[in-house]
C-alpha cells in the first residue's frame, strides 16, 4: 500500500515574509561594505580573549551579571537593560513581544531591512512611510500615519543606509503621539553622531532604545547588542528571550570594551575625520551623496552602480550596492574607517570612476509614494 507524499508547510507569514541574503562571501578585500569597524576592537578585548580558559567554554553563559555592569556604565538600572544577540535579535524580540496579527507597525524606508523581516513574521500590517527624494525622515507624514492600530514604531537615528538623523525632539514627539505603541529608537550608529534618547527611558513609558557593540566597539563577530527601556516593557521582552541568547565569549569581552573609553574615542575620531575627508573627496569627484552622521556615506552613482562596485572590488575594496532599497536605485554605500582605509577607498573610487567612463547624475532622485499614502507590504 502506497503512502501519499506530503510536504510540510510553514506558517503563511513565513511564506510571505521577505528574506535577507547578506552578500558576505569572499570578503577578503578592504571591508567598506558592511559598516563594521574596519580596524580592530580595543587591545584589551584581545587580551581578554586570550585569557578565556577551557573550563569557561564548558559553562552556559550568564547574562544578568553583565547586564548590571552595562546598566551601571550607561547610568541605568539593571532591570532597564536587556543584552541581545546583536540588534537583529533585539528587533525580533520586540516584534515577538508586542505585535499581534492585526496590529500595525510603522517604519520609514529606506531603512534597515531586518525591520521588514521581523515585523512581517508577526503581522501583515507593516506601514511604510517612504522618504522623499531628499531621503530625510518624513516627520509630518509619519506622525499622520499613527493610528489606534499602531502598536510598534521603529525609527533608526542615524539611519541606515542614508546616514540621516531624526532629532531627539521629533523622537519624543512620536512617543507622545502614540502612547498606546512601543517606540523603538535604533541607535546602532549613535557614537558617530552623539545625540541619544537613552536618558529619556526613565521618563518616557513607551520608549525603548537599541544599541549595538558591533560598530564603534568592533565586536560584530561576537554578536552583542542591547535594549534599554522601562523595566515593565523589558519584562515582556525577557519572556520571549532565550536565557542563553548571548554567548559567553561576548559577555566576557564586553566589560573591558566598555572600560576602554580612550580607545573608543580614538576610533570614533578617526571615523569623524574620515567621514569629512570622504565627503570632500566625493565633492571633488562630482559624486552626489547624502550628508551622513554615521560611519558610512551613501552615494548616487546612477546606472553604473554595478560596474562601479565591480571595478572598486578589482582594486581590493568592497562597497555595498543599495539599489534594491526603496527609493535608492543607483545608490552605493561606502563605510568610513581609519585614516589609511579612507585613503585607499578614495583612491579606488577615483580610479574606478574613470575606468567605467562614469558621468555624474545631475540630481538626486528617489521615488516615493504621494503625500499621505500608506503603503502596506
Amino acid at each position: 500500500m502506497s503512502v501519499p507524499i506530503r510536504s510540510v508547510k510553514p506558517r503563511a507569514a513565513v511564506l510571505s515574509m521577505p528574506e535577507y541574503h547578506p552578500p558576505l562571501a569572499a570578503r577578503t578585500a578592504l571591508r567598506l561594505d558592511f559598516n563594521e569597524n574596519t580596524f580592530a576592537p580595543s587591545p584589551k578585548v584581545m587580551e581578554k580573549l586570550w585569557g578565556i580558559t577551557a573550563e569557561e567554554l564548558t559553562k552556559y553563559p550568564e547574562r544578568e551579571p553583565m547586564e548590571r555592569i552595562v546598566a551601571a556604565h550607561f547610568g541605568l538600572q539593571a532591570e532597564e537593560v536587556l543584552l541581545t544577540n546583536g540588534v537583529d535579535e533585539a528587533i525580533h524580540l520586540m516584534c515577538a513581544a508586542f505585535l499581534e496579527a492585526d496590529d500595525e507597525a510603522l517604519i520609514a524606508p529606506p531603512t534597515f531591512f531586518m525591520y521588514d523581516v521581523s515585523v512581517q513574521m508577526m503581522t501583515t500590517h507593516l506601514v511604510k512611510i517612504q522618504s522623499d527624494e531628499t531621503l530625510e525622515f518624513p516627520f509630518e507624514r509619519f506622525m499622520a500615519a499613527i493610528t489606534d492600530r499602531t502598536k510598534l514604531i521603529i525609527v533608526a537615528s542615524p539611519n541606515n543606509p542614508t546616514g540621516g538623523i531624526v532629532s531627539r525632539d521629533h523622537l519624543l514627539a512620536i512617543c507622545e503621539a502614540a502612547p498606546h505603541a512601543v517606540v523603538m529608537v535604533d541607535e546602532a550608529y549613535y557614537h558617530f553622531h552623539g545625540e541619544t534618547t537613552m536618558g529619556d527611558v526613565a521618563s518616557v513609558p513607551n520608549l525603548i532604545v537599541a544599541r549595538t557593540f558591533s560598530k564603534a566597539y568592533g565586536l560584530a563577530n561576537l554578536r552583542i547588542g542591547m535594549l534599554a527601556g522601562p523595566a515593565d516593557l523589558l519584562t515582556y521582552v525577557r519572556k520571549v528571550c532565550s536565557p542563553y541568547n548571548v554567548n559567553g565569549v561576548a559577555l566576557t569581552c564586553l566589560p573591558v570594551a566598555l572600560e576602554d573609553e580612550a580607545y573608543l574615542a580614538w576610533y570614533v575620531s578617526q571615523v569623524s575625520v574620515g567621514r569629512e575627508r570622504m565627503m570632500a573627496g566625493l565633492r571633488d569627484l562630482d559624486v552626489p551623496f547624502f550628508p551622513s552622521s554615521a560611519n558610512f556615506v551613501l552615494m548616487n552613482i546612477g546606472v553604473k552602480h554595478k560596474e562601479l562596485c565591480a571595478a572598486v572590488r578589482e582594486r581590493g575594496v568592497l562597497l555595498r550596492d543599495r539599489s534594491a532599497d526603496p527609493g535608492c536605485d543607483g545608490f552605493v554605500r561606502i563605510t568610513i574607517g581609519v585614516e589609511e582605509h579612507v585613503t585607499k577607498g578614495l583612491e579606488a573610487l577615483k580610479k574606478a570612476l574613470a575606468e567605467i567612463d562614469w558621468e555624474s547624475p545631475k540630481s538626486l532622485k528617489a521615488a516615493g509614494p504621494e503625500e499621505g499614502e500608506r503603503e502596506y507590504e
